[in-house]
């Protein structure tokens, strides 16, 4: 048993339509591959809303800032298109690059303010590109639904953005971070930390929820993310490119805590750039108990 495989947009579309013809809701799950447990959560989830779950499996060009990273990025097809089999997906969209970006290819997708700071500061053009490559295949799909995780906290609500002002008819759904028992968010680029390094990776989410905790109580926001910066070096990463607190939906620097926020980090561990982030409130002004990094209800 294998999940079809289909790499045209004339395929695809034609899979769709046969699919709509019978009222069937779809929905997308956009990956750029090397699966894991993270992305095939997201599939399970899309299951739940629709009938169809198409994943998609594209290596965009656009979102990478260097050549050397777009060379070294895993290319696993024959692999991930295994790990769907048991999650249920009805459809693997595998295009190449000339499919996306034919020859002539001349637009480009910008979202702004959303994509200013954060990752956006130090990966220029990047949200460009995934802005692009997102609205491509909402429109190639069709979908009804598309599914994306929380640990990519900047993009989800660009694309939530993204959706609303040029009024895509769909519906985006952003699914909880999926962890480590260590509390590690998983992601494709764990694969090249060393052991050394994967002892050390799960540091950065406990100083992030420690963090968290103590700016819910009233700790002051710039001593606090100080400490943690330093917390996170003394850890053993060598360099922190941010720490910051956002607003949960516009994404605007908070100089305290009056709303509901994200705490948001990317530090290097070697030569491998990680990222997370995790949710806080005032205290008071939660919707329930405060959560552990797994999201059971901490004691």
């Amino acid at each position: 048993m294998s999940v079809p495989i289909v790499r045209t947009v004339a395929e695809l579309r034609a899979v769709a339509a046969g699919w709509r013809r019978s009222g069937t809701r779809i929905a997308v799950v956009p990956t750029m591959g090397a699966l894991h447990e993270g992305h095939l959560s997201l599939v399970r989830a899309a299951l739940q809303k629709a009938e169809r779950v198409v994943v998609t499996l594209f290596v965009n060009p656009k979102q990478f800032n260097s050549a050397a990273d777009l060379a070294a990025y895993p290319r696993t097809e024959n692999e991930d298109a295994a790990k769907l089999v048991p999650t249920g997906a009805h459809l693997l969209y595998v295009p190449d690059a000339d499919e996306i970006y034919p020859a002539g290819f001349a637009t480009a997708v910008s979202v702004s303010t959303l994509s200013e700071g954060l990752c956006g500061a130090f990966r220029p053009g990047h949200f460009d590109g995934v802005a692009t490559v997102v609205a491509k295949l909402f429109l190639q799909t069709g979908a009804d639904f598309a599914f994306f995780g929380e640990k990519d906290f900047q993009q989800l609500q660009l694309v939530r953005r993204l959706v609303r002002d040029l009024d895509i008819p769909i519906t985006v759904v952003g699914c909880p971070t999926v962890r480590e028992t260590d509390g590690l968010a998983l992601s494709s680029r764990n694969s090249r930390l060393s052991p050394a390094e994967r002892a050390i990776a799960p540091k950065l989410a406990l100083v992030l929820l420690d963090t968290a905790e103590r700016l819910a109580r009233g700790s002051p926001v710039l001593p606090m993310l100080d400490e943690a910066r330093a917390t996170i070096l003394a850890a053993g990463y060598r360099e922190v490119e941010y720490l910051e607190l956002r607003g949960e939906t516009d994404l605007q620097p908070l100089a305290r805590l009056d709303r509901p926020a994200r705490l948001l980090v990317a530090a290097w561990l070697g030569d491998t750039r990680l990222i997370d982030n995790v949710s806080t409130s005032p205290v008071g002004k939660r919707p329930g108990a405060r959560r552990s990094l797994h999201g059971e209800a901490a004691k």
